[in-house]
């Protein structure tokens, strides 16, 4: 039962916070790669080109940058969370502990990207960016503690990237991403001798590898005021290697057990369109579809027996609409509204990711004091959907936790352009 339990434990902890990383588009996918794009709640963010950001939303767009130019920056997270009817039970019997909601820790998301042009049709890009990734941090007496009281896993990723521009109205662009996943997650488990009494035990979890893929951007401009632009972001493989450690459970003491695990990113596709009605307002909409689907069950590599458990997570669908004003050649004001579905259902919420769908309100602004020089800064608040979470241990019978979780964030973003 105890190997069970290791091998299952990594199989759910570690799959459903790697895979379920936008903190900020369905399910903690992050979607922190560019402030200039922020301020319209990435809307447009595959169609408007307007800074070497344009690496991760269309490669394509790189073709349209009349210079080079080096564009870093970052997004800081400030999320709250508060938990309200929670309720838990132990191995049968009523169990306390403590209604922590604030589990998110402040987190800063850097980027980088550069673009040089080589020649009138052809561009070369490199791009470093965070797509997925996740922190919670409960209390080591949290009440939802036996299904998840810790997890750290991001995603880095490096895309070296070409486009090539046929005309004035239609580039293409393709990058070769280089992805590092790696964690850390941990939960408690209730003593078996004596419930209760005994201390909770501990199963902590770390793993790491790397993988290849790969995204393709269009753009096409049928009229001079108008663009239009499609990107795919391939999905990402994974086997993941690594470490159990389990302290205290059934025997005094750790225990520590190699495994691994086969989990896929999914991939997206992101559509968007940019019209400018004037010299001073612009207009950018998008549809992005993530296809989670892939992540409906997870299936454990070990020498002993095999385990496998059932996810089905759903597709998923963001919406954005942005809008931006000239005020003059040094400022550009921008807004926008988004909403992201989450792709996790009632039954498949966990206190890993106990996210639901997204309302997402932003502001932002580009100083640009000369012209090599762009700052772009932006506020997004998020507000969440009430997200029940509802598990129950099959491992230890009668061991089960109940809560509603209200979720809301605030996300800054600082950016500095500088072209050559």
């Amino acid at each position: 039962m105890m190997i069970r339990y290791h091998r299952l434990s990594l199989a759910v902890a570690l799959a459903s916070a790697a895979v379920s990383g936008q903190a900020l588009a369905g399910a903690f996918q992050l979607q922190e790669q560019s402030v200039s794009g922020q301020g319209t709640s990435w809307a447009g963010r595959a169609s408007n080109v307007q800074d070497a950001t344009i690496v991760f939303g269309n490669p394509a767009g790189m073709s349209f940058l009349d210079r080079a130019q080096l564009t870093a920056g970052t997004h800081y997270i400030d999320a709250s969370s508060d938990i309200s009817n929670d309720t838990a039970t132990t191995l049968g019997a009523r169990s306390g502990g403590s209604t922590d909601g604030d589990m998110i820790p402040q987190k800063a998301i850097p980027f980088g990207y550069y673009v040089q042009p080589i020649n009138d049709r052809w561009s070369f890009g490199l791009g470093v960016y965070a797509p997925f990734g996740l922190i919670t941090d409960y209390n080591d007496d949290f009440k939802g503690r036996y299904f998840g009281n810790y997890s750290d896993v991001e995603v880095i990723t490096a895309q070296p990237t070409l486009s090539y521009r046929f005309n004035d109205k239609f580039s293409v662009g393709v990058g070769i991403t280089y992805n590092s996943i790696n964690g850390e997650l941990e939960q408690k488990t209730p003593s078996l001798t004596a419930p209760g009494v005994s201390p909770d035990g501990t199963v902590n979890v770390d793993g790491d590898d790397e993988a290849w893929g790969y995204n393709i951007g269009l753009i096409y401009r049928p009229i001079e005021s108008t663009t239009l632009g499609l990107t795919y972001r391939s999905k990402v493989d994974y086997t993941l290697d690594g470490d159990i450690t389990v302290s205290n459970l059934i025997v005094p003491g750790d225990v520590k057990r190699d495994a691994s695990l086969d989990i896929t990113l999914p991939e997206t596709i992101d559509f968007s369109i940019t019209h400018e009605f004037n010299d001073r307002w612009t207009m950018m909409a998008a549809a992005t579809y993530i296809r989670w689907s892939r992540f409906d069950e997870l299936n454990v590599e070990n020498d002993l027996l095999p385990v496998s458990e059932q996810q089905d997570y759903e597709d998923a669908w963001q919406y954005a609409l942005g809008l931006s004003y000239r005020v003059n050649a040094q400022w550009l004001l921008r807004t926008g509204i988004a909403y992201d579905e989450s792709p996790i259902s009632d039954s498949t919420r966990t206190v890993r990711v106990p996210s639901a769908d997204r309302t997402l309100f932003s502001l932002g602004a580009g100083w640009t004091p000369t012209p090599d020089l762009t700052i772009d800064v932006a506020y997004t608040y998020i507000q969440e959907a009430d997200a029940e979470v509802n598990q129950t241990s099959e491992q230890f019978p009668g061991t089960t936790y109940s809560a509603d979780y209200d979720n809301s964030l605030n996300l800054f973003g600082l950016q500095a352009t500088y072209r050559f």
